[in-house]
């Protein structure tokens, strides 16, 4: 390692370097406005650190690492009970419950840090992976033993980056795909986008579209967020515990937190049947992305007035309507979010188990634990039939 090349670990967005943000600038999901909501409201059982790179005295690279202890979880999720459901969730609270995350695992996608020019991918992931080392052993000092560190979220053209001695122990592993939608530069407005759609794909648009009359959904203030904040968490846990596995859940003020730092850069929709909050979905404004962050619903009404599908449609149309280039939709629900036009984009991360006898075997386990995706995807375009 050159030994013009360092870093620096913070614990708070008060002790980072006024510089952060010209280089963070380039993602939201970096800048100390979004660091400080973490900061303030990150799940109960996550500790966040600030990663700043540095080249003799410049700043030239910005990175987020996670801890997240998985035994303070109290639910991985409800929605499967099989044997191997049960043998995973004992495998993770006993043998990989505290993690260490060089990124961010509350969203899908590389958005764990940025590097000038300055820097090459090398030599800043190799200053990562250093970095993951002080880290375990600040935590070690707390009484918390990191079991796994995860690199999280790489396109696959970022892999040879890792080909390096640093990384050697590490497995390369993929989980569900990004759902990303790309905004044709001849779409200006949601009738366009409409009108490209093949004839099945508009009849599912007007089903929607019909079944949903009666709802009203309006865009929520924080003071709107802060009065249904009961309410709201109550929509997002009737989600959240229907995932097939979760390694946190978000506190009751996240969303009015998240408001209340991102102001206009944040969108939180509320979805009505006269007075009563049924659904909600949020939106994030990264540059000429929008994305999808976490929403809410009544099962009840979800079901009945294809409440998901309408909100898929109304992020589509806001996001056309508007002029951006790309939804970011991110995992689940792949096959609906590829009925509407999302198509998939692998992503890939590496692993590593302090155990070296484990780790001779975290390849094999992973793959036996990870859900097996069965899915169709669908191209709801007239060009694609």
């Amino acid at each position: 390692m050159n030994p013009n090349f360092s870093f620096q670990i913070y614990a708070s967005t008060k002790q980072l370097p006024i510089e952060w943000d010209t280089i963070a600038c380039k993602n939201i999901f970096l800048t100390t406005a979004y660091l400080r909501v973490l900061e303030t409201s990150a799940p109960n059982n996550m500790y966040c650190h600030f990663i700043g790179l540095y080249k003799s005295n410049e700043l030239v690279g910005v990175a987020l690492s996670q801890f997240i202890n998985l035994s303070e979880v109290s639910s991985f999720g409800e929605r499967d009970h099989c044997i191997k459901t049960a043998i995973r969730n004992f495998v993770f609270k006993n043998v990989s419950s505290k993690v260490l995350v060089i990124g961010n695992n509350m969203l899908t996608g590389q958005n764990g840090f940025c590097f000038r020019e300055s820097i090459t991918h090398e030599i800043a992931l190799s200053l990562l992976e250093k970095a993951s080392h002080s880290l375990r052993q600040l935590f070690l000092e707390k009484g918390l033993k990191t079991q796994l560190t995860i690199f999280k979220d790489f396109s696959e053209s970022a892999l040879p980056y890792f080909e390096t001695q640093e990384f050697s122990s590490y497995f390369k592993f993929s989980t569900q795909p990004n759902m990303l939608f790309d905004i044709r530069d001849s779409w200006h407005h949601f009738d366009e986008y409409i009108a490209a759609l093949s004839k099945k794909y508009r009849d599912q648009y007007k089903r929607a579209r019909k079944k949903s009359a009666d709802i009203h959904k309006r865009k929520l203030s924080l003071d709107e967020i802060e009065k249904y904040k009961t309410r709201i968490f109550e929509l997002y846990m009737n989600v959240a515990k229907n995932a097939p596995f979760n390694t946190f859940y978000l506190t009751e003020n996240h969303f009015e937190v998240f408001k209340s730092c991102l102001k206009d850069n944040f969108l939180f929709y509320g979805y009505f049947i006269d007075d009563t909050l049924i659904g909600f979905n949020t939106l994030i404004k990264n540059g000429v992305d929008i994305d999808t962050y976490f929403l809410g619903y009544d099962e009840q009404y979800q079901r009945e007035k294809m409440l998901y599908l309408n909100m898929l449609y109304d992020m589509i149309a806001y996001s056309i309507n508007k002029g951006y280039k790309r939804i970011v939709f991110a995992r689940t629900a792949l096959e609906i979010k590829s009925s509407v036009g999302a198509t998939p984009a692998n992503m890939l991360g590496l692993m590593k188990h302090s155990n070296p006898i484990i780790n001779l075997f975290v390849s094999k386990a992973f793959r036996y634990f990870e859900p097996e995706m069965q899915w169709q995807q669908r191209n709801p375009f007239k060009e694609a039939n």
